[in-house]
């Protein structure tokens, strides 16, 4: 069955998530997912306070941007929040914004090297191990968690160009792709990642979660196609949803026929409440996917 998520939006307050996390809670809903925008609220402390207030709902974290986090105190935190909350955390690590990352100093010449480099030194300390690595970024001496994760996590990668695909089928557990993403562009996203799959010798699952810009209400299709004017770049027209819950259901049909594992419905950036946003996935969409 094709896992279920919200997005709840960096731009709402953070004294607002504590409703958000109530209505995924008690909707049903799978997973509720935060984003690490710079300049909104952190991702950690978001997550932190989300899990803190609810007791089911697994939290997605997509994504952080590796630029921003020394990988020591990002394994630290998420580690921290995996003991807290045992398999209801997914982290998330990308490249981050380059503009942004110019904004605070972080961008660096190559964030492909800087990515692979957090990725493979998450993934040790993560599973307890000492990790000592003197790369271009990432320089560690000897460094091991004392409260390591009981079980390693799956480690999610944020990836839209095809170098970053293989990449994260190579070093992740999962890939997160972005809302201007077609049926068909997962298709192609599955045959990058398994092209780095097989390069790393791989063989368990990897996980491809997508998200899906969506508007309901009566108003759904002009906020959704003016949503997709105002998103940067390119954002197809096909790349999304505006309807009823039966509507939005086939649609993610469409995207787990080609190879979604999970889709993560994203409300316009004007949607005019995000908690009745979540409340619908999670009690009228989720249930037409059993």
């Amino acid at each position: 069955m094709t896992v279920l998520g919200a997005v709840s939006l960096p731009q709402i307050s953070p004294e607002r998530l504590v409703a958000v996390a109530a209505a995924a809670e008690d909707s049903g809903l799978d997973e509720l997912w935060l984003w690490e925008d710079c300049f909104w609220g952190g991702g950690i402390a978001s997550a932190a306070t989300v899990l803190a207030r609810t007791e089911r709902v697994r939290v997605g974290i997509g994504v952080m941007p590796v630029p921003l986090r020394n990988v020591a105190l990002a394994a630290m935190e998420v580690a921290a929040l995996l003991r807290l909350h045992p398999g209801r955390v997914v982290p998330g690590f990308g490249h981050g914004v380059q503009d942004w990352m110019g904004q605070v100093g972080a961008r660096v010449e190559s964030p492909m090297t800087l990515l692979r480099e957090q990725l493979i030194a998450l993934r040790g300390l993560l599973n307890g191990e000492k990790v000592s690595t003197a790369g271009r970024y990432v320089r560690l001496d000897n460094v091991a968690l004392d409260w390591p994760p009981t079980t390693a996590p799956p480690i999610a990668a944020a990836a839209t160009g095809p170098q970053t695909l293989r990449l994260s089928g190579e070093l992740a557990d999962a890939t997160i792709l972005t809302a201007r993403t077609t049926p068909d562009g997962v298709r192609a996203a599955r045959a990058l990642i398994e092209e780095g799959r097989s390069k790393a010798g791989r063989t368990g699952t990897h996980r491809v979660i997508v998200n899906l810009l969506t508007a309901t209400g009566p108003d759904a299709f002009e906020r959704l196609t003016a949503a997709q004017q105002r998103n940067s770049g390119d954002h197809p027209a096909e790349a999304g949803v505006a309807g009823d819950a039966q509507t939005i259901a086939d649609t993610i049909r469409r995207y787990a026929d080609a190879g979604a594992d999970t889709v993560v419905l994203e409300p316009t950036d004007d949607d005019p409440n995000l908690v009745d946003f979540v409340h619908v996935v999670g009690t009228e969409v989720r249930p037409l996917l059993s």
